[in-house]
């Protein structure tokens, strides 16, 4: 009888932004939602808001599967949900020649350190919302704006939508090794 090993994917999903700017907290509040139900087996779910480094000292532990979750200006209607899977070797070519600053680790610069620190980088999506509002001046109301509020719920059913297909990705690609 033959007795097959099967490993459990290991995917981390990581809410990012600043709860000061307005739309920015996006990330933050659909990870305060999703971690409030109950998560698949070998995910996990943590806001690193604008703590840059420790997301990357957190990849470094070797998950399968990284989704970042953040709000992504890309010119469509505001609330507009996105799901990107980022070109790992371009992000490090646009940062290669850009320090690592404490203060200012966007997602690209995250994963920059990631490498920098001799880490490799996991499969990873990019699950992202289109911003009504982006600021940190006193003339915009804080939270989120009304279109990118109604689009958390949605994104929280897409991440768990998307956390099925990598889990049966990655199952199938652990299953080949």
């Amino acid at each position: 009888m033959t007795t097959r090993v099967t490993t459990q994917p290991r995917i981390l999903v990581a809410g990012i932004g600043n709860i000061f700017l307005g739309d920015d907290a996006f990330g933050c509040e659909v990870l305060r939602r999703l971690v409030a139900r109950p998560l698949p087996a070998g995910v996990e779910a943590l806001d690193f808001g604008i703590r840059g480094f420790d997301l990357a000292y957190r990849i470094l532990r070797g998950y399968d599967a990284v989704v970042l979750v953040d709000a992504a200006p890309r010119g469509g209607p505001p609330g507009t949900l996105y799901v990107i899977e980022p070109e790992i070797d371009a992000l490090a070519a646009d940062q290669a020649d850009s320090a690592v600053e404490g203060h200012s680790l966007s997602p690209a610069r995250v994963l920059q350190l990631v490498r920098m620190l001799g880490g490799e980088l996991p499969r990873l999506r990019l699950v992202g919302c289109e911003p009504a509002a982006i600021s940190g001046n006193d003339e915009l109301p804080s939270g989120l704006s009304p279109e990118v509020a109604a689009a958390v719920e949605p994104a929280v059913e897409l991440i768990d939508s998307l956390l099925e297909q990598l889990a049966g990705e990655l199952c199938t690609s652990l299953g080949e090794k």
